[in-house]
């Protein structure tokens, strides 16, 4: 069973909530410490990941980083085996996002990782952050994404020239525990509503299935009420009264679109929090996986996106008190307005973001 750590305020609005796997698959601690795996990633990862790293260092966080440098812009998925094996060791890791490249060769490294450990759950906040201007305000959702089948199978082939063949892989197995996940999450969390995202319609038995198992896994708890929404409906949704969802729950595909509109909601990725869990294994990065390459090594890129999901991270280690004082941190910096990076309207760098960051929490 999953079991959440929350944070103990009352007179906040619902932040970032996480889970933690049972004791026996939590890292284990050497001399008060946990060993996290980090990987950078391609882009403007290493910017926003040395931000992290500065917080931390700052604060005495009692985490150890081994890093590891994968990278998808040389295609040669170099670094992925001893990535796999850093977060077998560790089973926790803080995680940039691998480019992909959109040719006819090249494999996802980000889809290699998730299946490889089957990390099957993705969970992305999107929520309003006070000081970011945006079109709507009461935004407050969470979206669980299932990060293993779908159309993200990676089973193509062309059968004659000009004819491509792929598959869509859906299984009640999978669509089940991504259901139970958005369940528990919702019941631990105090929220209460879980909404399907699918294609039904048109998809009778893939996506019918998946509907359907959400609807019959909905039927466990009460207290949650369950209803479904057909994915164009639900995008046409999102951007006219996103104020009327509390978890969506959605094939891999689906996920990955909704959440890049969940980010243009509230201000853009570099403000949307992310982590993917399994049954052994937590990997935690930004919710909206943008890579950044045309700004990189610029200095400019928002890493508050990487500070919520390392925050994240700690609430899942049980480091409740370090997660409060980086998230708050971050919250007021923002909300102050006097230092904020190029994306909500500021002219500050990365670099005196963080230190800005580090500045209220040394305050």
């Amino acid at each position: 069973m999953l079991r959440r750590t929350a944070i103990a305020r009352t007179s906040a609005l619902r932040s970032l909530a996480t889970y933690s796997t049972p004791e026996s698959v939590l890292p284990k601690k050497y001399g008060g410490r946990y060993t996290v795996t980090l990987i950078p990633g391609d882009g403007i990862g290493k910017e926003i990941t040395d931000s992290v790293k500065t917080i931390f260092k700052s604060q005495n966080v009692p985490i150890d980083w081994e890093t590891v440098d994968v990278s998808g812009v040389d295609e040669t998925g170099h670094g992925v085996a001893e990535a796999v094996e850093s977060l077998k060791r560790n089973k926790v890791g803080l995680k940039g996002i691998l480019f992909t490249p959109t040719g006819s060769s090249g494999k996802s490294l980000n889809v290699a990782l998730r299946k490889e450990l089957d990390i099957y759950a993705s969970l992305v906040l999107i929520k309003n952050i006070p000081g970011v201007k945006s079109r709507l305000d009461g935004i407050d959702f969470a979206l669980v994404r299932e990060n293993t089948e779908g159309e993200y199978s990676g089973l193509e082939h062309q059968s004659y020239p000009g004819v491509v063949e792929s598959l869509k892989i859906m299984t009640r197995f999978k669509s089940e525990r991504i259901a139970k996940f958005a369940f528990d999450f919702a019941k631990k969390n105090n929220r209460k509503l879980v909404t399907a995202i699918h294609k039904a319609n048109i998809m009778k038995l893939g996506d019918g299935l998946f509907r359907q198992t959400v609807k019959d896994v909905g039927q466990s708890y009460s207290g949650i009420e369950v209803n479904d929404l057909i994915v164009d409906n639900a995008s046409m949704q999102a951007v006219a009264k996103p104020q009327q969802f509390d978890v969506l729950v959605t094939p891999n595909l689906y996920g990955s679109i909704l959440s890049n509109i969940g980010a243009a909601l509230i201000g853009g990725p570099g403000l949307v929090p992310g982590a993917n869990f399994g049954r052994e294994y937590a990997v935690f990065e930004p919710g909206c996986r943008h890579v950044g390459l045309d700004i990189k090594g610029q200095n400019t890129a928002n890493p508050t996106a990487m500070i919520l999901s390392s925050a994240m991270l700690l609430r899942h280690l049980g480091l409740n008190e370090f997660a409060d004082k980086i998230s708050d941190a971050t919250y007021a910096t923002i909300a102050e307005g006097k230092v904020r990076t190029k994306d909500i309207g500021g002219t500050s760098s990365t670099t005196e973001f963080t230190d800005a960051i580090v500045e209220k929490l040394n305050a």
